[in-house]
């Protein structure tokens, strides 16, 4: 067994060390052993992914993992247009081939992608959702083969093209260039917005826990009933479907055409998904003591599969969920029996199609609310990426990169080369990457200033007179 990494909790001292055969149910990651009495977790232990508790324990948390992963997972395929049963069956799916080709080592759930939000958009305004599902499937299949070439080759290449400056970068950009459509939606229904803004708001600071973790959950729900009370929500699609179809159905399907247009677009999302899975994985190894980089390429891989097969079919791309590792820190439980209790519970939900139907009749303005904090949120991510790991911004070659693809992403600058448009999104990434490198390349060439990063970061205290309330 692996050491576990500094600061990270010690494996459960009734876990089992003795190596057992790989029989087929191990290679699945589906030979999961019961942790001690299968009831509780002592202090300082966790359940590992390899372990689970009683099935019962083990169903309560994988439904835990639904509601968690439920509140983002639906707003892109609401935001997008998309049918949001298709969107979560294929969730589900995703989950449980991650889960498969990880071989049960790193617990996930593959929800949907924020990332993806824009370049939908500006391909279903071109080609429509046939064109947006081919722009998804060709991101899947890229993800997929970098996923193949991490897996052989490692990840220092990535490491070095796509340095903590370019990553945050397009991070953010991506983030701050869905503006627009958070405004457009909210100005729609401002009261019902506003009300839906201040509950998630309220809720993630008022309430420990789950409950404060679900605050966008919480806010979509509080932010739909003012609709209702004020008439904004249309009840025919629901009765509709239970018209039609019943309590039980297949959700949607929808088949991708595919435009070589619209690679430009889509090219930008692959580097957010590898950063993302990048840091799922680690984050998984640090909390559970087991060193899980011989299976980060399987994870990308993983996702560029689902993220591909989700197009392919009429759902939204993939990609690892922060929100259920909010679920496990605060359980302790990495038991990946869970996620597949999740997954299995996703697509029972995607066959009932008034529930597909009335998570559809959610208003703009409740979107406009919830969008307002969520596309905010992706942006400071990026920015959080820069704090973390102390990009130097007295560094003209770090100033100048940001600065020149924040203003071309959130302008959504656009420029047509070759029968491609680039937009904003897809733009700020190339250009992150091409300022970047070439500026670096010309300072180290020089050996003038701002040639190597990062540079030690500047502590010098500021003066009282110069700071916030907030110190």
């Amino acid at each position: 067994m692996p050491s576990p990494a500094p600061g990270s909790p010690a494996p459960p001292e009734n876990s089992t060390t003795t190596p057992q055969p790989p029989t087929a149910a191990r290679r699945l990651g589906l030979g999961w052993r019961l942790h001690g009495d299968g009831r509780t977790v002592s202090q300082g232990s966790v359940v590992r992914p390899d372990e689970r508790l009683t099935w019962p324990r083990t169903i309560g948390i994988g439904a835990q993992h639904v509601v968690a992963m439920f509140g983002a997972t639906f707003l892109v395929p609401l935001i997008t247009g998309f049918p949001p049963s298709t969107t979560l069956f294929f969730s589900g799916i995703g989950t449980i081939l991650f889960l498969i080709i990880t071989a049960g080592r790193v617990p996930s759930y593959l929800g949907s992608s924020f990332a993806f939000i824009a370049p939908i958009a500006a391909a279903m305004g071109e080609y429509g959702p046939g064109g947006a599902l081919g722009g998804i499937v060709m991101a899947g299949v890229a993800l997929f083969l970098i996923g193949l070439l991490v897996q052989f080759v490692g990840t220092g290449w990535l490491q070095a093209l796509m340095p903590p400056l370019v990553t945050g970068t397009i991070v953010a950009l991506i983030g701050f260039n869905l503006a627009p459509a958070a405004k457009d939606n909210f100005m729609l229904a401002p009261v019902t917005a506003l009300v839906t803004l201040g509950t998630i708001i309220v809720v993630s600071v008022l309430f420990r826990g789950i409950l404060g973790r679900l605050s966008i959950l919480v806010g979509v729900v509080v932010g739909y009933l003012t609709a209702v009370a004020r008439g904004e929500v249309d009840f025919a699609p629901i009765q509709e479907a239970w018209q039609s179809s019943g309590l039980f159905g297949l959700p949607q399907f929808h088949t991708p055409e595919f435009h070589l247009s619209l690679i430009g677009l889509f090219v930008p999302v692959i580097l957010v998904l590898v950063a993302e899975n990048i840091g799922h994985v680690k984050s998984v190894a640090l909390m559970t003591g087991d060193n899980l980089d011989p299976v980060m390429g399987r994870a990308i891989m993983a996702d560029g599969l689902a993220t591909a097969l989700a197009g392919s079919g009429g759902g939204s791309g993939t990609t690892t969920y922060a929100e259920n590792i909010g679920v496990m820190a605060a359980t302790k439980v990495y038991s990946t029996a869970a996620y597949w209790v999740a997954a299995i519970v996703a697509l029972l939900l995607s066959f009932m199609p008034v529930f597909g139907a009335a998570v559809a009749s959610v208003p703009a303005g409740v979107l406009g609310g919830a969008a307002t904090v969520l596309y905010g949120m992706i942006g400071m991510l990026g920015i959080r990426i820069w704090v973390q790991n102390r990009v130097d911004f007295s560094n003209p070659v770090n100033l100048s990169t940001a600065a020149i693809a924040m203003i071309i992403g959130i302008a959504d600058y656009t420029w047509d080369a070759f029968g491609i448009q680039f937009a904003g999104i897809a733009l700020g990434t190339a250009a992150t990457l091409v300022v970047f490198h070439g500026m670096r390349g010309l300072a180290l060439w020089r050996g003038t200033a701002g040639g190597v990063d990062p540079i030690t970061p500047d502590y010098t205290p500021v003066p009282k007179e110069h700071t916030g309330p907030m110190g």
